[in-house]
């Protein structure tokens, strides 16, 4: 072949690239501009048929169009997005590479005088190539600023703990049961973080089996009491390990039943309760002498809760049947088992051990209830119950009385207040969660709030309510944190921090659930689809991390302009004005979404310093309602398995609706196997309050894409670690030594960040994911972090079955 023969080969393929390029953008321009949104890529498209038309016709006007095409496209990419590089990359990779494919000598060959034409295309490629550059280093939503260093508070110990427990134990889930998350420890420092290194690392041998769910999660973290943990593995396994070995000293094996159709398979955690030989039981009996002075307490998915001495790893014989309570009676409507899934570890007191549990969300109205129930510590004889369903909450399950079916329920953790002796339950909503037009006032009334209860009898104290008549699975989805905030006239408020998943963090006086932060009713979207209905107003704290503007088309991403418009046009689409919209059938954007910007990890309470760590989450979800059919039958042919997860078509059997929840990811990419939102990022973030103004002080983004192809065909294809902002699942641990940890974003790593301004110090690769959240404990002198990676199924990240602890060099 001549070179004239293969320059015009090039031309023609010039051609056929600008021309489709260009055909592709000016329909869907076009399609984009009857929702009102941007002339930009439909003028864009029919300029590159231009550009295509000109290099066919061999004319140098070729080169001069696309210079106007490729300033004003950088031009319009500033002013929707300014100099946010990873929202600008997408709007100009394409036309930066378009530029520089003009500019290859075997085109410009066959268009005349295009060597004079040639420098003003090749400084637009230039200055467009630098503008990206210069955004990229830096972040305009970046916010950078310093906690405060000075210790308010002499100890870590306040009026919301009277255990005196030793500063190296970790006793319960958040360390105390007001879910501080915060060791007192400061071995390790911002200073000598860098040097951490492992120290030993334990395989449970726990693995994802052939009859587990997709919701298959490894979310545990370990108890510390005096040098051994404690913890449980994906089947509920229960561990007691040497804290300075990492050797396995027992093993307990409650043999959980579990099949597919289990909408979870997860543990959180266990917990801790210590006695001695004078204890007493609810009732004022003596407890069984000498019997689990140290025990366990073990729940299980299949809805029981076991009882374990902490020293023998045996079941408590004294505790229920053999040191095992059926949570399924008596009492529990529907007991098929996994519709009732204790997840999370129960608040502890001295005589009670109170446990809630999760139901199975969206799948029928005959579901068990979401009872909270007390049985005492010794004995497992039931004491009291919270029935949020019922008119009388209290009523016990006697005389043939059940508790009220699909009641709401509270799926993680409570927090514990033993000066006030109140207990502080984060519910959620009756299910089916998108619809709500067959609930009760009585199964509205104690709903996606706070409910405080008496710990010894189960009276109510007070309920705040988070989300009115929620239709959003907007529940309250995290332990909440106690802490005492000093005013700055000197005055002390025992305080209640509640993230929720709207992104709202209610901020209320926990003696009488009066708000501290203003939380004033706002207006919200109406319009809720038939038979159902909306609240006019919810009520929004001002502390928040929900963003205040709304989305709009601009918000939009995609790894081009032509996936970025495919995402702007399903937008479109969707339902969506504001926070709040209703689910339709249309499809409804749920922004925060489903997932929620805080989740089950919470937050991390520095109460020496008064100051609190966070990651909240940015991803949008969407809801769409879908009516009964062939497909979506009103009720199932046969028993109705189980949903198995909670995503995709929902059967919400018993109401009107069945609904479809998924995150909304970019469908372009999704169809080849890339699924990546359609929101800009970023998605994920690590954030610093201070609690004595309420004030977010710095926001940082967190984590990056390295590992987000994992689970897609394009596995083998490395991405670069570059912070993007990536979803997290799993809470922050914050340390005296001026170090939080946050082993759950969405890349395989455990990260250590400066608790004053959130700098990344140091960080290390994780073996699978790790989606729970970090502890601290000392034994041997030695300051130890610990975090269970074995990754999470629906979150799509590495499974495995690693215990890792993290120290500094023994001679450090």
């Amino acid at each position: 072949m001549t070179v004239h023969s293969r320059s015009r080969a090039w031309a023609t393929l010039t051609v056929v690239i600008f021309a489709l390029c260009g055909a592709y953008l000016a329909i869907g321009g076009l399609w984009l501009l009857s929702y009102g949104d941007t002339t930009y890529y439909a003028v864009c498209g029919l300029a590159l048929l231009g550009v295509a038309f000109l290099v066919h016709s061999g004319r140098q006007a070729a080169l001069w169009l696309y210079t106007i095409v490729l300033l004003g496209s950088v031009a319009w990419a500033i002013s929707e997005v300014g100099m946010d590089f990873w929202s600008l990359l997408p709007r100009c990779d394409l036309v930066i590479l378009l530029g520089a494919w003009l500019l290859i000598p075997a085109v410009t060959r066959q268009i005349p005088a295009g060597t004079i034409a040639k420098l003003p295309l090749s400084a637009a490629v230039v200055i467009s190539a630098a503008t990206v550059v210069v955004a990229f280093m830096g972040d305009p939503g970046d916010r950078a600023d310093s906690l405060p260093t000075d210790k308010i508070a002499d100890n870590a110990m306040d009026a919301t703990d009277q255990s005196h427990m030793p500063d190296g134990d970790w006793r319960a889930y958040g360390r105390t049961q007001r879910g501080d998350r915060f060791s007192p420890l400061a071995q390790i420092t911002s200073r000598n973080v860098g040097a951490l290194q492992v120290a030993w690392t334990l395989r449970t041998g726990d693995l994802k089996g052939p009859n587990d769910p997709g919701e298959t999660t490894n979310e545990a973290t370990p108890l510390a009491v005096n040098g051994t943990l404690y913890l449980c593995s994906t089947h509920q396994k229960l561990y007691a390990v040497d804290g300075a070995s990492g050797k396995t000293k027992w093993v307990f094996d409650p043999h959980l039943y579990v099949n597919p159709g289990f909408q979870h398979l997860t543990c959180r955690g266990v917990s801790y309760h210590e006695s001695s030989d004078t204890a007493v039981t609810s009732d004022g009996s003596p407890a069984p002498a000498g019997e689990c002075l140290h025990r366990i307490f073990l729940p299980v998915n299949d809805g029981r809760l076991f009882a374990v001495d902490a020293d023998s790893g045996k079941a408590c014989p004294s505790f229920g049947q053999n040191g095992e309570l059926d949570l399924r009676t008596p009492g529990m409507p529907y007991t098929k088992v996994g519709d009732y899934e204790p997840t999370s570890p129960p608040i502890v007191t001295d005589k009670l051990v109170i446990i809630s549990g999760a139901v199975t969300d969206n799948g029928s109205i005959h579901e068990p209830s979401g009872v909270t129930r007390a049985f005492d510590v010794f004995t497992g004889k039931l004491v009291w119950v919270f029935d949020p369903g019922n008119p009388d909450p209290n009523q016990m399950p006697e005389d043939g009385h059940k508790f009220v079916a699909n009641s709401p329920n509270s799926w993680i953790t409570s927090s514990y207040d033993p000066k006030l002796g109140l207990i502080y339950i984060p519910t959620g909503v009756q299910t089916p969660d998108e619809w709500g037009g067959n609930r009760s006032a009585d199964s509205e009334r104690y709903a996606s709030g706070v409910l405080a209860l008496h710990a010894d009898t189960g009276k109510l104290a007070w309920f705040y309510q988070t989300v009115h008549h929620d239709v959003w699975d907007m529940d309250v989805p995290s332990q909440m944190s106690l802490a005492d905030v000093t005013q700055k006239d000197g005055t002390v408020i025992p305080a209640l921090y509640a993230p929720t998943k709207t992104g709202n963090v209610f901020v209320l006086d926990r003696r009488d659930g009066h708000p501290i932060v203003d939380a004033p009713e706002r207006p919200v979207p109406q319009g809720a689809a038939p038979g159902d209905h909306v609240s006019p107003t919810q009520p929004f704290s001002k502390l928040t991390f929900r963003p205040e503007e709304l989305l709009t088309g601009k918000d939009m991403w995609g790894a081009s302009l032509f996936d970025q418009l495919v995402c702007r046009i399903a937008f479109h689409q969707l339902d969506y004005r504001g926070t709040f919209t209703p689910p339709s059938e249309r499809g409804t954007l749920v922004f925060p979404g489903n997932l929620g910007m805080f989740e089950w990890g919470g937050m991390a309470v520095d109460p020496q310093r008064q100051i609190a760590i966070a990651n909240p989450i940015a991803l949008p979800f969407v809801s769409q309602l879908v009516p009964r059919g062939p497909h979506n039958p009103l009720w199932p042919k046969d028993t109705g398995a189980g949903t198995g997860g909670e995503s995709g078509l929902q059967p919400n059997y018993g109401i009107p609706y069945g609904v479809k929840l998924n995150p909304f990811l970019n469908p372009a990419l999704t169809r080849i196997g890339l699924p990546l939102p359609c929101k800009r990022p970023p998605w994920g973030y690590m954030a610093g309050i201070d609690l004595r103004t309420n004030r977010i002080v710095w926001q940082h983004r967190n984590g990056t894409l390295r590992d987000s192809l994992e689970a897609s065909p394009y596995r083998f294809i490395p991405l670069p670690p570059l912070t993007v902002g990536v979803p997290s699942l799993g809470g922050p641990l914050a340390t005296a030594g001026n170090v939080a940890f946050l082993t759950s974003s969405m890349d395989r790593y455990i990260r250590a960040y400066d608790v004053t301004d959130g700098k990344i110090l140091w960080q290390d690769r994780l073996p699978a994911g790790g989606q729970s959240t970090p502890m601290s404990y000392m034994a041997n002198g030695r300051q130890y972090i610990v975090t269970y990676a074995g990754g999470h199924g629906s979150f799509g990240t590495k499974l495995g079955d690693y215990l890792i602890a993290y120290a500094l060099p023994e001679h450090h």
